[in-house]
């Protein structure tokens, strides 16, 4: 949606801006909305943007004809929409309800439930510790079970998190990746290097962290998850109230 403001100085009478609303996605919390409005107000043109995490929109004040070149506003939706995704995020339509990625499986509880079941079996058995009984999974079946929970329920940290490097900026999907990655990683190292076993320790397992880094995933993706479902439930009711506003307004003297 594209609006003009004409001002009302007698030294702007001229001056005419434009504003421009656009959709983002993938905005979690205030760091993310401070990214997404300086990447917006680097675009040259742009005198002004204000982003909303409620909504996942943005409104962008430009003035045509400026710097960037922008004669029209799908010139400038094009320059808006390259910063977004420049700044690791993804543009949307204006009041565009959820794609069809948001509404996939995997964007909901599947991934949630898939890593409960994987990580279930690494935690169960340090309960045996209770009862003075080792019940530890061999290592290789430690590896097994965390491995996907690493790498394939916690690729959107590592994707988010390397949009982070780039934009030189750090977020909690950054932390995530790192986190489980050193603990992932420093299990494998030790699993590897470790010998065989013991003297009396016939199979000795060393201490492994894979439930770590599997749980602390499951934990955060389960935390997303409930997440989202209260933010879609509150952006609907916001869009609800924000769609009964008065396109015009009149104004009696």
């Amino acid at each position: 949606m594209t609006t003009n403001t004409i001002g009302t100085s007698p030294t702007s009478l001229a001056a005419v801006t434009d504003s421009l609303d656009l959709g983002i996605g993938g905005m979690t919390c205030a760091s993310c909305v401070s990214r997404v409005e300086r990447a917006l107000r680097k675009v040259p043109g742009v005198q002004d943007a204000t982003v909303n995490l409620a909504t996942e929109s943005a409104r962008v004040a430009w003035a045509p004809g400026g710097a960037a070149g922008a004669a029209d506003a799908a010139a400038m939706d094009t320059l808006l929409r390259r910063a977004v995704r420049n700044a690791g995020y993804e543009p949307r339509a204006a009041g565009q309800a959820d794609t069809a990625e948001d509404l996939s499986p995997w964007a909901g509880f599947l991934p949630v439930g898939i890593g409960l079941l994987l990580s279930a079996p690494l935690v169960v058995p340090m309960l045996g510790d209770l009862f003075g009984q080792q019940w530890m999974l061999p290592a290789w079946v430690q590896f097994a079970l965390a491995t996907p929970v690493q790498f394939i329920l916690g690729a959107r940290f590592y994707k988010a998190g390397w949009h982070a490097l780039k934009a030189l900026a750090g977020n909690m999907d950054l932390l995530v990746a790192l986190g489980t990655s050193a603990g992932w990683g420093l299990s494998v190292w030790l699993w590897l290097t470790a010998p065989a076993g013991h003297p009396g320790q016939p199979g000795h397992v060393p201490h492994l962290y894979f439930e770590a880094s599997a749980v602390v995933i499951t934990l955060v993706l389960l935390g997303k998850w409930l997440e989202a479902r209260a933010k879609r439930q509150t952006t609907a009711a916001i869009r609800a109230l924000h769609a009964l506003r008065p396109e015009v307004v009149h104004l009696l003297t």
